[in-house]
């Protein structure tokens, strides 16, 4: 139950960093897609619903499997800035969860950060929203 909740909380958050971080885009390139003049939908259909459940699955695996190491990797230089570079070690997660879903496009989800300091600032909105929604869950629920 834990790990569903998360994957619905990272694709909220990510949902609401294409809201709000321009430079940060998500396509559906399987079914319809049908935007309107600002490129935007009016509405979420299920194909981005799926997007953005998929989407999460690889940012759930890459800050699980590749975060680890490059925070170990990076420990000098986050010591040295008091945790500050950890906002980077999260924008490059962002980065490389944009590259991977670009690349390989797994079920036509295809989620694009346009550059670094979108990235940044997508990790800083990707990181409030995971926070505040983590205070929502009840903690038995995350355990």
């Amino acid at each position: 139950m834990a790990l569903v909740l998360g994957l619905i909380v990272n694709a909220v958050a990510l949902w609401v960093a294409t809201l709000i971080v321009p430079g940060i885009t998500l396509h559906e390139t399987a079914g319809t897609y049908a935007p309107d003049a600002g490129g935007m939908t009016n509405e979420v259909s299920w194909q981005t619903v799926a997007a953005l459940l998929i989407v999460a699955v690889v940012f759930t695996l890459i800050n699980a499997v590749v975060k680890p190491i490059v925070q170990l990797l990076s420990l000098p230089l986050t010591i040295l800035t008091l945790g500050l570079f950890l906002l980077v070690v999260n924008a490059l997660m962002l980065i490389l969860t944009g590259w991977v879903t670009t690349a390989f496009q797994p079920f036509g989800a295809e989620y694009v950060v346009s550059g670094f300091w979108a990235a940044f600032f997508g990790a800083i909105v990707i990181g409030l929203v995971n926070w505040v929604l983590g205070m929502l869950i009840p903690a038995r629920t995350r355990d």
